[in-house]
């Protein structure tokens, strides 16, 4: 499987130059930008043997570096960058490979999707919670018995 077909291509491509064009407009650089957290995921890659998921919003002028959020199943999904050739070279058992899940489509911000995945503890149980939510409403999110509530 080509994990980035040209049309996903062109339209990370395209949310990495928009972002590019609000940071340049900011005073301060701020690599999260409004912008950046703002956009939707455009491609969900995943372990189909494991917990690891990533979803880029945007592709880099490298054709490497991707910008989203990340989570290799530890319990603690970040946003940030990271390489898609380092993600086509992992080798699982049975000769798979990391695949992208190709009827992904999200209605929900990164933003959303980060502070949900976080809440929820991955991505993978994020997805559950947003796609019962709907695209409009807040999630019900697990309650933290630490803290006796949500977040």
């Amino acid at each position: 499987m080509i994990l980035l077909p040209p049309d996903i291509r062109r339209a990370l491509r395209a949310n990495a130059i928009s972002c590019a064009a609000a940071k340049a407009q900011e005073k301060p650089f701020d690599p999260c930008c409004e912008a950046r957290h703002s956009l939707r995921p455009i491609a969900k890659f995943f372990n189909p043997l494991g917990a690891a998921t990533w979803l880029a919003t945007e592709l880099y002028e490298d054709g490497d570096t991707l910008f989203g959020l990340a989570d290799l199943g530890f319990g603690c999904p970040e946003i940030g960058v990271f390489s898609l050739r380092e993600i086509e070279r992992i080798r699982l058992p049975y000769g798979m490979r990391i695949e992208r899940d190709e009827g992904f489509h999200s209605p929900h911000s990164l933003s959303r999707w980060a502070s949900t995945a976080r809440r929820a503890g991955s991505i993978i149980h994020a997805e559950q919670l947003l796609i019962r939510a709907g695209p409009d409403a807040a999630p019900d999110l697990p309650t933290d018995p630490v803290q006796g509530a949500a977040g």
